[in-house]
């Protein structure tokens, strides 16, 4: 997954060609866990407990608004199956009722009409663009649509 330049095309993340480098990258995440900076689940077919099609994750944790935003990526060959819409549901659903946020959102490149859908079939609002708002590694500085979802609507 980690070396499909596809998979990363509207992300900000770099692929990674070398074993080495995605063994360190994973060594990250309990290092950002344990940080409560970013943590990240595994995306695993049910009764497939062995396959991993995609990650998603919570990070930049605001907690004097109590807010979080999330992200996903799946492997392209799980790609339209709905693995990234079942995964924000289960993420939000967790992040309201057992983490008691009052704001998850998403930040998505305006070309990725994939990512968009995910958002809205989970009843994300689109609330707006920011013009040259992020600097994302690989991509450089990028506009970004913004989607929110709140406790009260989720409920």
């Amino acid at each position: 997954m980690y070396d499909n330049v596809r998979v990363f095309e509207y992300c900000g993340i770099i692929p990674k060609h070398n074993i080495k480098t995605v063994h360190k990258m994973i060594g990250h995440f309990d290092r950002d866990y344990n940080k409560k900076s970013r943590i990240k689940w595994g995306i695993f077919p049910q009764n497939q407990e062995n396959t991993l099609v995609g990650i998603i994750e919570a990070m930049d944790f605001n907690q004097k608004v109590n807010m979080v935003t999330i992200g996903y990526y799946l492997g392209e060959e799980y790609w339209g199956k709905g693995f990234a819409t079942e995964s924000v549901r289960m993420l939000a659903a967790f992040l309201f009722k057992n983490v008691n946020v009052n704001r998850i959102q998403a930040e998505v490149m305006p070309e990725n009409e994939a990512s968009k859908n995910v958002l809205l079939k989970n009843n994300f609002i689109k609330e707006g663009l920011l013009r040259q708002e992020s600097y994302w590694s690989g991509k450089g500085v990028v506009d970004v649509e913004i989607y929110g979802l709140l406790k009260n609507e989720y409920i």
